[in-house]
């Protein structure tokens, strides 16, 4: 058994090929018993392979990859054991009930009926699914079903629990529901894997997160940590009339300003120094008519880093 805090994941130099595409480039990482870890990127940018190979269905194109103190690859069987997988598509059967999804997948894992009974009732009740135990599963609606995916894979008790876009389509009060799940099972010594494109969710929710583009890793660290070092601790976004006001606005915050940004017609400027961008550009009566200023949050980091054009 591990020891807390120790890793259970570590990662050196891990490749993924498909073909003559790289997908993930030597990156390194290890992820530690108990904590939530967040795989974050655009979309290619490599967290789905990444999230494939130490679930152990794709296999390592080059570098290690130890999964609970065992090489994946090699102890695939026994790796998957001990792992609950969620991954994007909800594919439960239609046809059986809720509670009978619960029993065929614990079939795979050896669990008695005597065991997987109260098991799957008792996960049923965690997902807040109880009422519809004996309902067809094409009878739910979508954060339903997303529900019972995860109750599912948590029905053998695994050490670690890999969610790939657990909440992606939800609606606020699903997902919401979701997050106190998982943070109930972090608290009860879980280790979760995450990626999401939510960035409310892996500020919620990851004790580390591994930003990555292109298959590179680009920055590591906790939500907090990664804010305050990279975009400070206020932003004020600025809505210029034109690039005549952005120059003076720019010119007039001065040394204030940790970074800046643009989308659209909008300048945001950022800085370790609540206030001061404000009182700069008052005191050189340069403030535009249109400006809001708010705390910085990871989305602010993730933009910086991974750039504002769309990822198909």
């Amino acid at each position: 058994m591990n020891e807390a805090g120790a890793p259970v994941i570590v990662a050196k130099g891990l490749v993924k090929r498909y073909g003559d595409l790289v997908a993930v480039r030597g990156i390194d990482f290890e992820i530690r018993k108990g904590e939530c870890f967040g795989f974050l990127g655009p979309n290619g940018a490599g967290k789905s392979s990444t999230i494939r190979m130490l679930s152990c269905l794709s296999p390592v194109s080059e570098g290690e990859l130890q999964v609970l103190g065992m090489p994946a690859g090699v102890a695939e069987r026994r790796i998957k054991e001990r792992l609950g997988i969620v991954s994007q598509d909800d594919n439960v059967d239609p046809d059986l009930t809720l509670l009978e999804n619960l029993l065929v997948y614990a079939r795979f894992f050896g669990m008695s009926p005597r065991e997987a009974t109260p098991r799957a009732r008792e996960l049923l009740r965690f997902m807040q699914l109880e009422q519809r135990q004996d309902a067809a599963v094409r009878e739910l609606s979508g954060g339903m079903r997303r529900r019972l995916v995860i109750a599912r894979a948590l029905m053998h008790a695994p050490e670690v629990l890999v969610l790939d876009e657990p909440t992606t389509g939800l609606d606020p009060q699903a997902r919401l529901l979701v997050w106190g799940a998982l943070q109930a099972l972090k608290r009860q010594g879980t280790t979760i894997v995450l990626t999401s494109h939510y960035m409310e969710e892996a500020e919620r929710l990851a004790d580390r997160l591994l930003i990555v583009d292109h298959g590179e890793v680009l920055e590591r660290g906790s939500p907090a940590e990664l804010v305050e070092r990279i975009v400070g601790r206020e932003a004020v976004e600025i809505w210029a009339e034109n690039e005549a006001q952005v120059q003076r606005v720019t010119q007039a915050a001065g040394a204030a300003v940790q970074l800046s940004d643009r989308h659209g017609d909008a300048l945001v400027l950022y800085s370790r120094e609540p206030g001061r961008i404000g009182e700069e550009l008052i005191r050189h009566q340069a403030a535009p008519n249109r400006m809001l200023v708010r705390p910085t949050n990871l989305e602010d980091v993730f933009l910086t880093l991974t750039g504002r054009d769309l990822r198909e």
